[in-house]
């Protein structure tokens, strides 16, 4: 095949979820390293991958044990700021073969613990596939090194081999940054916001919204300015969670502190949104007063609407979005999606059915698929794209990556998507 594979989201759904194609299916074929997967990390995350995850707590630093090509991209994150909370401990041919480095690791830790300037809060033992493949039990390793260095000691797993598993690395990273909580005394007017490691953005509606409802101590791990607030997490009344990459760990927090959670979901169909923030009113016995935000995010939908109504987009799935659950809004919204790049599961599988019957010459492309590699921007009728992807396949196009790491949610991320396009587009005018 000299071209890119593609269906269309009518026969894609015809074929049924059952039948997904093979080309779309990752584990069926060789994986194209496309610009997706290039950011090893999942997409949306954009430099949040396992190693910058597992320092999510505050005071963390991490001991990154592995062979020394697997550390290639760790450099990069010295630029960030983590230049003193990385530490490295290579594994030689012996090492692999015998397990060896096993036992050094209690020793590694406690001298990592003296190098620093003050005694971590916690040191994240990340290890990779060798020891994956070795049947490492990584929770006794890290247990007697806790009680060697004196200090909390967590296994973060960058295990590429269980990307498609029942727990994927940055799920598992998502349960670790939250292990270290101890069960606390619980305040009404408190609870959490799980899912994301950064931020949301600092306009997003949810905030007032959830004050609203008198919830006054709003905590996201990411805005913990030390140990002990990120410790405060525990006396939470309930957590909210954002992103299903958090639902291990939430349940963990459930079994353990007792705090119960509830699920929202990240969208951009203002209609969805709207309900959404009804039912969770419900479950919180208060209702949310969202007009003036609902109308803000309609008026940027309409406006660049009004002033580019000659707009046919790609969206990829290296966004802040779901690209299928994206590409319906834009659909609903009056405006053309051409092309979708994304991996289809059982969830955005709805999505695709709404769009095969609004738009159902829609082609939904794999970025993992080797064929990609033939991709031509030529052949398609696009002239706008979301997605760090998607700009990637269409670099002459107008459009926004929209992968930031302050993160988009609710009509806040509505608003800041059509503004952020109606700037792009007003500028190519």
């Amino acid at each position: 095949m000299n071209k890119a594979y593609y269906i269309s989201a009518e026969e894609l759904v015809h074929r049924g979820y059952s039948d997904i194609p093979d080309e779309l299916l990752s584990s069926t074929h060789l994986i194209y390293s496309s610009p997706a997967t290039l950011a090893f990390n999942s997409p949306g995350a954009q430099g949040f991958g396992v190693k910058r995850a597992g320092l999510a707590i505050p005071g963390s630093v991490m001991l990154l044990i592995s062979p020394g090509c697997c550390g290639r991209n760790t450099a990069a994150l010295s630029q960030k700021g983590y230049e003193e909370r990385f530490f490295y401990m290579t594994m030689d041919e012996t090492d692999i073969v015998t397990g060896r480095h096993l036992t050094k690791i209690p020793n590694a830790v406690k001298e990592v613990c003296e190098a620093c300037d003050t005694v971590p809060t916690a040191v994240m033992i990340c290890i990779t596939c060798v020891d994956a493949l070795l049947g490492t039990d990584m929770e006794r390793v890290c247990k007697r090194a806790s009680e060697h260095a004196g200090v909390p000691v967590i296994p973060c797993y960058m295990y590429a081999l269980t990307r498609e598993g029942r727990l994927p690395p940055m799920v598992a990273v998502c349960q670790s940054i939250y292990s270290l909580l101890k069960p606390a005394p619980k305040k009404p007017d408190a609870m959490n916001i799980i899912g994301y490691f950064s931020p949301l953005r600092d306009d997003c509606e949810l905030y007032a919204l959830l004050r609203q409802a008198g919830i006054h101590q709003i905590r996201e791990i990411s805005r913990c300015r030390d140990f002990g607030e990120y410790l405060t997490m525990a006396q939470a009344n309930f957590n909210l969670v954002l992103s299903q990459e958090a639902r291990h760990a939430v349940l963990d927090m459930e079994k353990k502190l007792n705090i119960p959670s509830i699920e929202l979901t990240r969208m951009y169909q203002l209609d969805k949104i709207r309900n959404q923030y009804h039912l969770f009113g419900q479950a919180l016995g208060v209702t949310f007063d969202d007009r003036k935000y609902y109308n803000m995010a309609s008026a940027s939908v309409e406006k660049f609407r009004s002033d580019h109504n000659n707009v046919t987009f790609a969206v990829g799935e290296w966004a802040n979005a779901d690209p299928f659950e994206l590409s319906l809004a834009l659909i609903r919204y009056g405006f053309a999606v051409s092309e979708i790049y994304g991996t289809v599961g059982d969830v955005n599988f709805a999505y695709l059915k709404k769009i095969a019957r609004l738009s159902p010459q829609t082609k939904i492309y794999s970025n993992l698929s080797p064929t990609m590699l033939y991709y031509d921007s030529d052949d398609s009728n696009v002239n706008a794209v979301i997605g760090k992807d998607a700009a990637y396949y269409h670099p002459g196009c107008a459009g926004v990556d929209w992968n930031e790491e302050l993160q988009p949610f609710g009509y806040a991320g509505v608003t800041a998507l059509f503004e952020a396009l109606d700037t792009v587009f007003s500028k190519e005018d």
